[in-house]
C-alpha cells in the first residue's frame, strides 16, 4: 500500500476519533474493559510454509491476500478498539482475539498508526491448529502487568487434538487486583454438531481445570462455536458465571454472528462467582462493521471475503465486551 493509500484510509480513523470524542457509556476511573473478537482468517500475505490455509491466505494463492489488503483489515480492527474507547472515556485494557496466524499479525496491531501511540503490547503462543491459526492477548502496558502466560493444548488420552490451545494470562491491573484470563477458541462444528460435540466437552472440561487451580479471579473469554445454553456448559455451572446465557435471557436478539438470518450468541464470557454482580457483558456493534444482508433483511457483520469474493469487511463475527467495575 502506498503512503498516500495509507492515509486515505485513516482519514475516516482519526476523523471517527475527533467526532465521538465524547464518551457516551462513561465507566469509571477503576474499571477494566476486556474486548474478545474473532478475526477471521486474520493471516498476514506470506506464504511460510505453514499448510493450505497458509498459501490460500497469500498474495499468490486463492484469496489474493496483498498487503494492502491485510493493512485495510488491520486498521479497520484498530478503529474499532479507537470507537470502543471512545465511546466509553477510555481504551479496553486487555482484548482477547482469536483466528490470527501469528505473533507478527499482533505486532503490526499494536504499531498500527491509530493504536501506535496507545501503548499496546501482544501475547501469542502457536497452537497445533490444523489452518494455523491461534488466539491471543491484548493488553495496555500501563494499566496491566503480566505475571504468568503459557498454553494449554487440548489432549484426549495420549494423543494432542490439532485445534487451539487454551491461553492462560495472569495479570495484575492498576488498583493491584488479580485475574486470570483464558481466552479460548474451541473446536468447530464443521464436522457436524454431535460428531464434535466431544471435542467442545473436552474444551470445556479443561477450561474447568484451569478454574479451580486459578488462585485469582478467572475471567474466560472466547469463541466457544455454540450458544451459551448448550449442555457442555454445565460442566462449568460450579465454578464460573455465564454472561452469555444472561445475555440472551435478557436481550432476545442479542448475538455475535448472523447464520440465516438469525442471530447467534457463541463469543461470550464465562466469570468466576465472586465477579458477578460487578460485569456487564454487551456486544459491540459500530456502524462500519455491519452491511445490509439482503437475502435475510437486516444487517450482518461486514465480513473480509464471502466465498470467494473479497468485500473489504474485518470478520463475521462482532466483538464483545465485558466491563468490571
Amino acid at each position: 500500500m502506498s503512503g498516500s493509500s495509507v492515509k486515505l484510509f485513516l482519514l475516516p480513523v482519526v476523523f471517527l476519533f475527533l467526532a465521538t470524542a465524547t464518551a457516551v457509556f462513561p465507566v469509571g476511573e477503576d474499571s477494566l474493559t476486556v474486548v474478545f473478537w474473532n478475526l477471521e482468517n486474520f493471516f498476514d500475505p506470506r506464504d511460510d510454509g505453514g499448510g493450505a490455509a497458509d498459501t490460500e491466505f497469500s498474495s499468490r494463492g486463492s484469496r489474493h491476500w496483498t498487503w494492502e489488503k491485510f493493512f485495510r483489515k488491520r486498521d479497520l480492527v484498530a478503529k474499532t478498539l479507537l470507537w470502543i474507547g471512545n465511546r466509553q472515556g477510555k481504551l479496553p485494557e486487555v482484548v482477547g482475539i482469536a483466528e490470527v496466524e501469528n505473533a507478527q499479525v499482533l505486532r503490526s496491531l499494536c504499531l498500527s498508526p491509530p493504536l501506535k501511540k496507545a501503548g499496546y503490547d501482544y501475547i501469542h503462543f502457536d497452537s497445533p491448529d490444523h489452518r494455523g491459526i491461534d488466539v491471543g492477548l491484548l493488553y495496555l502496558r500501563s494499566c496491566i502487568q503480566i505475571l504468568e502466560v503459557d498454553q494449554l493444548p487440548l489432549v484426549q488420552g495420549r494423543d494432542t487434538l490439532r485445534t487451539r490451545s487454551i491461553l492462560r494470562v495472569r495479570a495484575e491491573d492498576r488498583n493491584g487486583q488479580r485475574f486470570v484470563f483464558l481466552v479460548n477458541h474451541h473446536p468447530s462444528k464443521f464436522s457436524g454438531a454431535e460428531a464434535s460435540r466431544q471435542a467442545r466437552e473436552l474444551a470445556m472440561r479443561q477450561l474447568v481445570t484451569l478454574c479451580r487451580e486459578a488462585g485469582d479471579p478467572v475471567i474466560a473469554m472466547g469463541d466457544f462455536n455454540d450458544v451459551p445454553e448448550a449442555s457442555q456448559f454445565r460442566l462449568a455451572e460450579e465454578v464460573t458465571v455465564n454472561l452469555g446465557a444472561r445475555l440472551c435471557r435478557e436481550e432476545k436478539e442479542s448475538g455475535s454472528i448472523r447464520f440465516e438470518g438469525k442471530w447467534q450468541l457463541i463469543d461470550f464470557f464465562l466469570i468466576s462467582p465472586e465477579l458477578d454482580g460487578r460485569c456487564r457483558m454487551s456486544v459491540c456493534r459500530p456502524p462500519f462493521l455491519q452491511e445490509w444482508d439482503g437475502k435475510h433483511a437486516g444487517y450482518k457483520p461486514f465480513r473480509t471475503y464471502s466465498g470467494p469474493r473479497y468485500k473489504g469487511g474485518v470478520s463475521d463475527h462482532f466483538p464483545v465486551m465485558l466491563r468490571i467495575e
